[in-house]
């Protein structure tokens, strides 16, 4: 379970990341290209889901982003990824079918 910590500086957020063992990785400055696949990620977001959606309240939006997030990660396929979901090439990688 993730424990909400607040806002913190980068500093603060460096001190965290390294205390429950997670690795920070950055993308080369002035190079948007590195960043391709996160903006990818955001765009398919807001036009698969936000401008789609009204909201009535922070809980339901919460409750819409959680049921979209499943189903963009165990559902859709992805072309990227050879039309396999972001879940199946996870289980495939960790679990392989044995030859």
């Amino acid at each position: 379970m993730v424990k909400s910590i607040g806002v913190l500086n980068s500093r603060e957020f460096a001190k965290t990341c390294k205390e429950h063992g997670i690795g920070q990785k950055f993308t080369r400055v002035n190079r948007p290209q590195t960043n391709g696949k996160a903006e990818r990620v955001i765009r398919a977001l807001m036009e698969m889901w936000h401008e789609k959606e009204m909201f009535t309240s922070r809980a339901q939006r919460k409750t819409s982003l959680n049921r979209f997030i499943n189903f963009y990660n165990s559902v859709k396929p992805h072309k990227g990824l050879d039309n396999m979901t972001p879940h199946a090439l996870l289980i495939n990688c960790f679990y392989p079918a044995k030859v």
